[in-house]
């Protein structure tokens, strides 16, 4: 990956669509490193971001205020765009980059599901719209402010032969700010291989409204069959065999904290919109297409479409 001390390359301008909590704690966190951050949102976030600048609260990184830039709309050229919106709330938000401005920049969505790569290139076809991830439990809780609860940021970016730089240089300082990033060339396995856990922890969370550390004892038959069902579908995709291995995936399931909530189980719990048919529905979806049965998958996006009807 390279030395994360180098200070051969400067600090990038970031531009974050959506500070609630993935991109707030980045617009932070990279803020707090010298880059220059501006946080695209809504008139009233706005609002607190330059009054109060962002609030953090975090066992891993400390409890700290920074200033950022806040503006409803990029207006200047930034090097990265963090797209870190629900999809829920993508196609609306995406006004707020407009394609003129966004150039070349270098878009990064750590946004849940995997059918928004194809949507972002169509609509940025100057732009290099990078297959990424992230894993981290981190939530919004006042504008401005973020709770950040779990003891782990781990992302994934996906190179090819016209970004390796640009994604390494981000890599590096997202690396420099305390998070744990991996490099990869293969962009299946790169999405693929969050939602193999993601679906699982958000359609039996949410389903059960009980903890990770409930549901893995409770429900753990639903568990194994979600992640194996899943796996089978990332395998048809073109995701690596030996990165969907079902068993270590339990395994990871089984490692996070017990009392973690999964963020479509939060946006159940305060009556937002979820996230279903991006991250259960896609699986479904990609199912279908290759002909693989998920019965226990296809149960649980079923049982929430019909309790949360969007």
């Amino acid at each position: 990956m390279g030395d994360p001390d180098s200070s051969s390359a400067s600090a990038s301008r970031v531009a974050v669509l959506g500070p609630g909590g993935v991109g707030g704690l980045l617009a932070a966190l990279l803020a707090r490193s010298g880059a220059t951050v501006v946080c695209l949102a809504r008139q009233t976030t706005v609002d607190a971001l330059e009054e109060f600048g962002l609030r953090v609260e975090s066992a891993q990184f400390g409890d700290f205020s920074v200033a950022v830039g806040a503006s409803e709309r990029l207006t200047e050229p930034v090097d990265v765009c963090l797209v870190t919106v629900k999809a829920t709330q993508l196609e609306e938000a995406l006004d707020r980059l407009p394609p003129d401005v966004v150039s070349s920049a270098l878009i990064v969505p750590l946004l849940n599901g995997v059918e928004h790569i194809p949507l972002l290139r169509q609509r940025y076809p100057d732009a290099s719209v990078v297959p990424a991830t992230i894993r981290v439990e981190s939530s919004r809780i006042a504008p401005a402010v973020i709770r950040h609860g779990s003891p782990f940021v781990a992302a994934e970016l996906a190179e090819d032969e016209g970004t390796t730089a640009a994604v390494r240089r981000l890599a590096g300082e997202l690396e420099r700010v305390g998070i744990t990033v991996k490099v990869s060339d293969d962009a299946a396995t790169v999405m693929w291989s969050k939602l193999t856990f993601l679906a699982a922890l958000a359609l039996i969370t949410t389903a059960a409204q009980a903890t990770a550390g409930e549901v893995r004892e409770s429900r753990r038959d639903d568990l194994v069959a979600i992640v194996g069902e899943v796996a089978a579908v990332a395998r048809a995709e073109g995701a690596a065999v030996e990165a969907m291995d079902a068993d270590a995936v339990v395994a990871f399931f089984d490692g996070i904290p017990a009392g973690m909530k999964s963020s479509m189980q939060r946006d159940a719990e305060t009556g937002r919109r979820l996230e279903l048919d991006a991250i259960g529905g896609a699986v479904v979806r990609g199912a279908d297409r290759h002909g693989i049965p998920v019965p226990v998958t296809r149960r649980y996006v079923d049982e929430l479409r019909a309790r949360y009807p969007s």
